[in-house]
Formats: structure tokens, sequence, C-alpha cells
């Protein structure tokens, strides 16, 4: 959760989600969730979740 809060914290400071994927090692795709995910809701989404399905 903290490497994923260091991310938000860099795309909030106007940086693009490509530029700062990279240096995060992650594609522009799963930086683009990150940040809905935060936009849509609040912090508490950043958290890891089970993947498990739900039954």
């Amino acid at each position: 959760m903290e490497e994923r809060l260091r991310f938000m914290a860099r795309l909030l400071e106007r940086e693009g989600v490509g530029d700062v994927g990279r240096e995060f090692g992650i594609s522009m795709k799963t930086g683009y969730k990150i940040y809905n995910h935060y936009k849509d809701e609040d912090i508490e989404t950043l958290t890891d979740r089970s993947r498990r399905p739900v039954r």
C-alpha cells in the first residue's frame, strides 16, 4: 500500500501516469486502475484486497 500511496502522490503533483509508471515498474493500465480506485473512492481503496472469489 505504501508504494501505491507514493505513486498517487506523484500523480497528484501533475506528473504523467506513463512516466511515473515506468519509474515504479507498472503499466499505464495498472497506473490508471490505481488512480481511478483512488479518485472514485478514498485512500482505503488502495489497500490490498483478497483475490478470492466471493461465494
